[in-house]
């Protein structure tokens, strides 16, 4: 029995629960934070966040190797620019809600954000563009 009970648990360990979206809302004041995380651990992928009504999505990738310059973000056939930070083991760069690069983001589920040589793609799958919609809905200014 304790057998059977190691190798599950030793195949659990090897296979985490797949990330997922989650939302989270801190109060009124706060900002709004949409995660894509490894539910139970402390893996966190990305997030997106922002004060409401303020029309700017922050977008944090931490598992993007943390760079400053300008960052390429594409969505569908849109693409922006904007400037690329380092802070505290993770890459962050901005996006305004009302921008066609954003619009198709929230359409197709998937955005890409090129930084020299690395680029990262973010994708959130059917059954969380309803949250995705929803945020963004509450950032738009």
């Amino acid at each position: 029995m304790s057998l059977v009970l190691s190798a599950v648990l030793a195949l659990a360990l090897q296979n985490p629960p797949p990330a997922a979206w989650t939302w989270t809302l801190y109060g009124n004041e706060a900002p709004l934070v949409l995660a894509e995380e490894v539910p139970d651990t402390d893996r966190l992928r990305t997030t997106l966040s922002c004060q409401p009504g303020s029309g700017t999505v922050t977008l944090d990738l931490y598992e993007t190797p943390a760079a400053t310059g300008f960052a390429r973000i594409t969505a569908g056939d849109a693409a922006a620019t904007s400037e690329a930070r380092a802070a505290r083991g993770r890459m962050e760069t901005t996006v305004r809600v009302d921008h066609p690069v954003f619009a198709a983001f929230v359409t197709t589920g998937r955005i890409t954000v090129t930084i020299g040589d690395s680029q990262t793609v973010v994708t959130v799958q059917p059954a969380h563009l309803a949250k995705l919609r929803r945020f963004t809905d509450r950032c738009a200014g």
